[in-house]
Protein backbone atom coordinates (compact mmCIF):
# COMPACT_ATOMS: atom_id res chain seq x y z
CA UNK A 1 0.00 0.00 0.00
CA UNK A 2 1.22 3.47 -0.86
CA UNK A 3 1.69 6.31 1.62
CA UNK A 4 -0.82 8.74 0.04
CA UNK A 5 -2.72 11.42 1.95
CA UNK A 6 -3.84 15.02 1.89
CA UNK A 7 -1.60 17.55 3.61
CA UNK A 8 -4.22 20.28 3.29
CA UNK A 9 -7.19 21.02 1.04
CA UNK A 10 -4.78 21.88 -1.81
CA UNK A 11 -1.65 19.79 -1.13
CA UNK A 12 -1.47 16.03 -1.56
CA UNK A 13 1.38 13.67 -0.61
CA UNK A 14 1.75 10.86 -3.11
CA UNK A 15 4.20 7.97 -3.12
CA UNK A 16 5.45 6.54 -6.40
CA UNK A 17 6.07 2.90 -7.18
CA UNK A 18 9.04 1.46 -5.30
CA UNK A 19 11.21 1.36 -8.45
CA UNK A 20 10.83 5.07 -9.33
CA UNK A 21 13.94 7.14 -8.63
CA UNK A 22 14.49 10.88 -9.00
CA UNK A 23 16.80 10.33 -11.98
CA UNK A 24 14.63 7.79 -13.79
CA UNK A 25 12.62 8.62 -16.88
CA UNK A 26 9.40 8.32 -14.85
CA UNK A 27 10.75 10.42 -11.96
CA UNK A 28 11.86 13.15 -14.36
CA UNK A 29 8.47 13.02 -16.09
CA UNK A 30 6.79 13.77 -12.76
CA UNK A 31 9.21 16.54 -11.79
CA UNK A 32 9.21 18.25 -15.20
CA UNK A 33 5.61 17.63 -16.25
CA UNK A 34 4.73 21.31 -16.59
CA UNK A 35 7.84 22.18 -18.61
CA UNK A 36 7.13 19.20 -20.89
CA UNK A 37 3.49 20.16 -21.42
CA UNK A 38 1.99 17.26 -19.46
CA UNK A 39 -0.90 17.47 -17.02
CA UNK A 40 -1.17 15.58 -13.77
CA UNK A 41 -4.65 14.20 -13.05
CA UNK A 42 -5.15 12.98 -9.48
CA UNK A 43 -7.58 10.11 -8.93
CA UNK A 44 -8.18 8.50 -5.54
CA UNK A 45 -10.22 5.77 -3.93
CA UNK A 46 -10.77 4.98 -0.29
CA UNK A 47 -10.70 1.18 -0.55
CA UNK A 48 -9.75 -1.35 -3.22
CA UNK A 49 -13.07 -3.15 -2.78
CA UNK A 50 -16.52 -1.82 -1.97
CA UNK A 51 -17.40 -3.21 1.46
CA UNK A 52 -21.07 -3.75 0.65
CA UNK A 53 -20.82 -5.37 -2.77
CA UNK A 54 -17.24 -6.65 -2.87
CA UNK A 55 -16.81 -5.04 -6.29
CA UNK A 56 -13.75 -2.98 -7.11
CA UNK A 57 -14.30 0.58 -5.91
CA UNK A 58 -14.22 3.28 -8.57
CA UNK A 59 -11.62 6.03 -8.50
CA UNK A 60 -12.79 9.61 -7.91
CA UNK A 61 -11.21 12.51 -9.80
CA UNK A 62 -9.83 15.16 -7.43
CA UNK A 63 -8.55 17.40 -10.22
CA UNK A 64 -5.41 18.56 -11.95
CA UNK A 65 -2.24 19.16 -9.98
CA UNK A 66 1.28 20.55 -10.27
CA UNK A 67 4.56 19.26 -8.87
CA UNK A 68 5.75 21.09 -5.73
CA UNK A 69 8.58 19.00 -4.31
CA UNK A 70 9.77 15.51 -3.57
CA UNK A 71 11.85 13.58 -1.07
CA UNK A 72 13.49 10.23 -1.34
CA UNK A 73 14.01 7.84 -4.18
CA UNK A 74 12.69 4.35 -4.82
CA UNK A 75 10.02 5.35 -3.96
CA UNK A 76 9.71 9.08 -4.49
CA UNK A 77 7.45 10.96 -2.08
CA UNK A 78 5.94 13.78 -4.13
CA UNK A 79 3.89 16.75 -2.98
CA UNK A 80 1.33 17.89 -5.56
CA UNK A 81 -0.60 21.17 -5.42
CA UNK A 82 -4.11 20.75 -6.73
CA UNK A 83 -5.39 23.49 -9.01
CA UNK A 84 -8.61 23.51 -6.99
CA UNK A 85 -9.21 22.53 -3.37
CA UNK A 86 -10.20 18.96 -2.63
CA UNK A 87 -14.01 18.83 -2.49
CA UNK A 88 -15.34 18.98 1.06
CA UNK A 89 -17.02 15.57 0.72
CA UNK A 90 -13.56 13.97 0.24
CA UNK A 91 -11.30 16.07 2.47
CA UNK A 92 -12.15 14.17 5.66
CA UNK A 93 -11.35 10.86 3.93
CA UNK A 94 -8.13 11.77 2.13
CA UNK A 95 -5.84 10.86 4.99
CA UNK A 96 -6.27 7.22 3.96
CA UNK A 97 -7.15 7.34 0.27
CA UNK A 98 -5.37 5.19 -2.26
CA UNK A 99 -4.14 7.31 -5.15
CA UNK A 100 -3.85 6.06 -8.68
Amino acid sequence: MYNDYSISSELFHWQSQSTTSEGSKTGQRYINHKKNGSKILLFVREFKKDKASGATEAYKFLGTAEYVSHEGSRPMNIVWKLDYAIPAKYITKTNKLLAG
